[in-house]
């Protein structure tokens, strides 16, 4: 199955968080609405989205679902949908999961919203589409240094081998990369996987179970902001003080 190029992908952001480590703030504004450097996170998403030309887009929400709605209602150059989980939140996995009816049938990206993903130079988006290989991959994950990751404080998640192919570092392991949020999903990885809530984790190790998890390295910057003190370090770099 192959990756549909640019305008025909599609694409799912995941907007559903509570965002519970930015409390007071997210108990008026859904995270993905939080500002950093003068732009609301969700549009850090819809910046590498729109760079690959991919204007196919589903949104989940829950905290604060109302505000999302207000929000990509007004985004100009995609055709977006909502998913909603406002009744339940059903995690990564569980939420993309409901919306693969809005996804269609070709491998699509699922971007996380809660962190930024900065490119330099040509789209990261469309390394990956043109990385993709159906005959290998159900899986594709963007990855970073964790060397060069800013506010991470993590051990890395994955080993990188020379074809790409991934391996999760053990317990007590170190491994030099880690994932971005950004990814390229094959929908066959969902057949047998009942709806319900469930971490997108548990598809990450069906597909490493039979060698079909891959990643690419990022070249650019990746910014955490899950905290007060995150976010205040992420606007001064972006804004380069």
């Amino acid at each position: 199955m192959t990756v549909k190029k640019n305008s025909d992908s599609h694409a799912m952001i995941l907007a559903a968080g509570k965002g519970t480590r930015l409390r007071p703030r997210t108990e008026t504004t859904p995270k993905p609405l939080v500002k950093v450097a003068g732009k609301a996170l969700i549009d850090y998403s819809f910046d590498l989205l729109r760079k690959a030309d991919i204007q196919e887009v589903v949104v989940n929400k829950h905290h604060l679902g109302d505000q999302i709605d207000e929000h990509v209602r007004r985004k100009q150059g995609f055709n977006i949908h909502v998913s909603d989980e406002t009744s339940k939140l059903l995690e990564t996995g569980g939420g993309v999961r409901k919306a693969l009816p809005m996804l269609g049938p070709s491998p699509f990206f699922v971007l996380n919203s809660d962190v930024i993903v900065l490119d330099h130079g040509p789209s990261s988006l469309r390394k990956m589409q043109e990385f993709w290989n159906p005959e290998k991959m159900d899986a594709l994950l963007l990855l970073h240094p964790i060397e060069t990751a800013v506010g991470y404080e993590g051990q890395g998640d994955f080993f990188l081998g020379d074809t790409g192919q991934l391996t999760r570092r053990s317990p007590g392991q170190s491994a030099p990369f880690m994932f971005s949020g950004v990814q390229l999903l094959n929908p066959a990885l969902f057949e047998d996987v009942d709806e319900g809530v469930f971490s997108l984790n548990v598809l990450y190790d069906k597909a490493a179970a039979t060698g079909r998890l891959f990643g690419l390295r990022h070249d650019g910057q990746w910014l955490h902001v899950g905290t007060e003190d995150a976010l205040l370090v992420a606007t001064e770099k972006i804004n380069g003080t």
